[in-house]
C-alpha cells in the first residue's frame, strides 16, 4: 500500500477571486446595486400609494442579485450571504434614498472599489 499525500491549495486556486484573508464581508458590486436601486427612492419618495409595490419591490431588486453576488463572486457560505442580502435590502426598501446611499458608499469604501479592477 502506498500512503497519500495531500497537497495544499494555494489560496488563488480556490473558488472566490478574494484569498481567504483578504476577502471584503461585503462584495463592492453588492454595495453599488444598494446604492442604486436606493437612488431609485428619488422617483417614488413622493408616491406614498405606491410604497405598496415599491417597498417589496426595493427589497427584491437587492435580496435576490446581493444574496448571488455575495454568494458566487465573493464566496461566503449560504447563511452568511442571505444574512447579508437580506440586510442590505431592508435597507434598500426603506422608503428614502438616504440610508442605503451612505450604507452603500461606507460599504464601497472599505471593501475597497478598486478591487473590482483587480479581478
Amino acid at each position: 500500500m502506498t500512503s497519500s499525500t495531500l497537497i495544499p491549495l494555494k489560496s488563488s486556486e480556490g473558488g472566490t477571486p478574494y484569498p481567504s484573508q483578504r476577502r471584503p464581508l461585503i462584495h463592492p458590486l453588492t454595495a453599488i446595486l444598494l446604492i442604486g436601486v436606493d437612488a431609485l427612492w428619488t422617483i417614488a419618495d413622493w408616491a406614498a400609494f405606491a410604497w405598496i409595490v415599491t417597498i417589496p419591490l426595493s427589497f427584491a431588486a437587492v435580496f435576490v442579485p446581493g444574496y448571488l453576488l455575495q454568494r458566487h463572486l465573493n464566496g461566503g457560505s449560504r447563511g452568511a450571504s442571505l444574512a447579508i442580502a437580506a440586510a442590505l435590502g431592508v435597507l434598500a426598501a426603506i422608503p428614502t434614498p438616504v440610508a442605503g446611499t451612505i450604507t452603500g458608499t461606507v460599504i464601497l469604501a472599505l471593501a475597497g472599489i478598486r478591487s473590482l479592477w483587480k479581478q
